[in-house]
C-alpha cells in the first residue's frame, strides 16, 4: 500500500484517481501531477515501482499544500474572519450559509436539523 502524505491511498485504483484521496488534490491536480512525474494516468497503483512512489510523494511534498497544512490554514482562515468580526466571520460564527445561499428554506444541512417551536399550535379554521 503506498503511503503519501500520511494518507494510505487504494492499491487496486488507477493512479489519477487514488491520489484525489488526498485531502487537498482534485482531479486535475492528480492529473498534473502524474504529468508531472511522468507517470501513465491508466496505471494503477500497485503496478507502481518505488521510484515512481518517490517522485509522486516529492512533488506532492514540494509543490502542494495538503492534509493537515491545508485544514489547519482553512480553520484559521476562518478564525481569523470571525475574530475581525466582518459579515463573513459573523455568518460562520452563527453557523449559517457564507456564500449568499437563502435560508428561509433550505440550507439544512448548514443550521443542523429542524427544531419545533414549543408551545406553538396550529391555528384551526371553525
Amino acid at each position: 500500500m503506498a503511503r503519501i502524505s500520511g494518507v494510505n491511498i487504494p492499491t487496486n485504483k488507477k493512479i489519477h484517481i487514488a491520489l484525489t484521496y488526498i485531502f487537498g488534490i482534485g482531479a486535475k491536480i492528480a492529473l498534473d501531477i502524474c504529468n508531472k512525474a511522468s507517470i501513465d494516468k491508466s496505471k494503477r497503483v500497485n503496478e507502481l515501482n518505488d521510484n515512481e512512489v518517490n517522485k509522486i510523494r516529492e512533488l506532492v511534498d514540494s509543490n502542494y499544500s495538503v492534509e493537515g497544512d491545508l485544514r489547519r490554514k482553512i480553520s484559521m482562515d476562518i478564525k481569523r474572519l470571525t475574530d475581525l468580526g466582518c459579515y463573513r466571520g459573523l455568518r460562520h460564527r452563527k453557523k449559517l450559509p457564507v456564500r449568499g445561499q437563502r435560508t428561509h428554506t433550505n440550507a439544512r444541512t448548514r443550521k443542523g436539523k429542524a427544531v419545533a417551536i414549543a408551545g406553538r399550535k396550529k391555528v384551526t379554521k371553525g
